[in-house]
């Protein structure tokens, strides 16, 4: 496997477009805004700050459908706000992208509810209009509930999922990168010719899954292909993510098991013919930081007198597919094969040094984050991410929401400071689209070692 040298630390802020993400109930706290989560002002005001702070994208999580494996219902999630009420998280980044230049914005879209005709416009769209700042997290769903909302008698098995997204990609790739040629669209005034159609080419795809016939809709977006990300690390995803990412979102609750992702995810890249290094792994954190040490641990108590309990166990039971309320707080989780997210159950119940107790999900841990927490002053924080990037291999992380705006501000004045100063961490943006900021030697468009690139005219 080759080794490039070590690339600046990647940080995106992790948000969604609900009233709580990964913790529940923290819109609760009298300093938190986000009950506004449906309110433009409050996303352009998070990009804006995000920018200040130099991060590298604003990564919008997202689910299709509503936790209702707890207790075989929707009430835990609805009463504490838990990735409930949901908006869709495409239709924010135009806000974002007008009140900020630099910033790209990585948004989950899961092509189990889609069909490639159409996303390949919404999302050429977004790359428009943001100017080339377009990621697009590949998912494919794990919420039973939102394939009976779409008439589904039941979520396809885990690994079809998979079956069916290689079916999705081929097609996207044949709209976004194979229909238009370059220089199709010349805007010429004095011939009166907007587009040449001999150079725009119907896409004929007859797959398992998808069938596409018909000219892309969109005129090519400055990267054609949106930066591809992925967030799965079961097996079968991580021949995924080896084949079509090039960032990929992970969890891991100690350095041990994030190395294991990362090296799975290597391994899978080069297999795919790439090099193992093209695919940016991005590990999920939460960050608690404070002038001091002493402070972090205050706001950290403070923050966790505002968790719901049942909200947690309802998040928690829905990435696992297991119903957490038929077990008692002391008990041990148990290992269970389920269609819901593989690599979470994994995590959380042979990944950690002994198996968790069902309380251990509702404090600010590793085992109730499923990947690291931070939180001290600065330094500590500092410190301890260069301990996992060190231990891992991993090229940064995705700083999950706490309470906010305070969150993302004490990480933008607070700790992006400390890593400048360290050097881990850049002190101005570089020019280009998404792509040629997190890869400076590359270009804008998917390099010729990756798949898609392979249908471009």
């Amino acid at each position: 496997m080759s080794r490039q040298p070590r690339r600046e630390l990647r940080l995106n802020t992790f948000q969604m477009a609900a009233p709580s993400h990964n913790w529940a109930g923290l819109w609760k706290h009298p300093r938190d805004n986000q009950a506004q989560y449906h309110q433009l002002r409050y996303w352009a005001d998070m990009a804006r700050t995000a920018e200040r702070g130099l991060l590298d994208g604003i990564f919008i999580a997202d689910v299709f459908g509503i936790y209702d494996v707890y207790a075989g219902n929707a009430d835990a999630a609805l009463v504490a706000g838990a990735q409930s009420p949901q908006l869709d998280p495409t239709m924010l980044i135009s806000a974002m992208a007008l009140v900020t230049e630099h910033i790209g914005f990585g948004v989950t879209s899961s092509l189990s509810n889609d069909h490639p005709f159409s996303f390949a416009r919404r999302f050429g769209t977004l790359d428009h209009l943001t100017n080339g700042r377009l990621g697009w997290n590949i998912v494919t769903g794990y919420l039973e509930s939102g394939a009976r909302g779409l008439g589904r008698d039941s979520l396809r098995d885990h690994d079809e999922r998979y079956e069916v997204a290689e079916d999705f990609m081929a097609a996207i790739y044949q709209l976004w990168e194979g229909s238009w040629e370059a220089g199709a669209a010349v805007r010429d005034k004095d011939t009166g010719v907007f587009t040449h159609p001999e150079r725009v080419h119907a896409v004929a795809h007859d797959g398992p899954y998808y069938c596409v016939h018909g000219r892309a809709l969109a005129e090519p977006s400055p990267q054609r292909t949106p930066l591809l990300y992925q967030a799965g690390s079961s097996a079968r995803g991580q021949q995924f993510a080896g084949r079509h990412a090039e960032a990929c979102f992970i969890n891991g609750p100690t350095p041990a098991a994030a190395a294991k992702s990362v090296k799975a995810l290597r391994e899978s890249a080069r297999n795919a013919g790439r090099d193992p290094y093209d695919l940016l792994t991005l590990l999920g954190a939460t960050v608690i930081v404070a002038p001091t040490t002493s402070e972090a641990q205050d706001l950290r108590d403070d923050y966790r007198r505002y968790l719901d309990s049942a909200g947690q166990l309802a998040l928690v039971s829905g990435w696992t597919g297991m119903d957490l309320s038929q077990l008692g707080l002391d008990d041990v989780l148990p290992f269970a094969k389920t269609n819901a997210i593989q690599s979470t159950v994994e995590h959380l119940t042979r990944n950690t040094p002994q198996p968790p107790k069902v309380r251990d999900l509702l404090d600010f841990s590793p085992v109730g984050a499923r990947a690291p927490v931070f939180i001290g002053s600065p330094v500590d924080v500092a410190d301890q991410m260069a301990h996992w990037v060190a231990e891992s291999d991993i090229d940064g992380f995705n700083l999950v929401r706490t309470v906010m705006p305070e969150s993302l501000d004490a990480i933008v004045d607070l700790l992006i400071p400390e890593l400048q100063n360290r050097g881990m961490f850049k002190t101005r943006y570089a020019q280009g689209t998404l792509r040629e900021k997190l890869f400076p030697a590359g270009g804008k468009l998917l390099p010729a070692s990756h798949p898609g690139a392979a249908y471009r005219r």
